[in-house]
């Protein structure tokens, strides 16, 4: 339970994290093909699918390290799904990681993290 607790807080923070960057919050948890996305917001004029990374702290590494290739692979598969639900083809999309580290109060927004390649 725990670990829930800190995915939820770290994903609250980062959304209040991308609002005050004047990001619109369009989806959260956003579920399909047995997949979530965490946040799914707009910057101006890009889709943007947000993974979020919650640690205490870097202990055992970095947060973002925690999304691999397999991970990746599944966020953009749940992409498409939302892409197509919302028929959202003439828009960019990008593919961002949020680490919040509680202990420090430290937010790091890695824009850009992936793509489709």
């Amino acid at each position: 339970m725990k670990n829930v607790f800190y995915g939820n807080l770290g994903e609250d923070i980062a959304t209040r994290f991308l609002e005050n960057k004047n990001y619109k919050i369009l989806d959260r948890n956003y579920r399909a093909l047995g997949n979530e996305i965490d946040i799914v917001a707009r910057d101006k004029d890009e889709i943007v699918f947000v993974e979020v990374k919650t640690r205490n702290s870097h202990k055992f590494g970095e947060a973002y390290e925690a999304v691999d290739k397999y991970k990746m692979e599944n966020i953009i598969l749940t992409s498409k799904a939302y892409i197509e639900k919302y028929s959202l083809y003439d828009i960019m999309i990008r593919y961002d990681i949020i680490e919040v580290y509680l202990k420090e109060k430290k937010i790091n927004h890695i824009i850009g993290a992936f793509d489709l390649s």
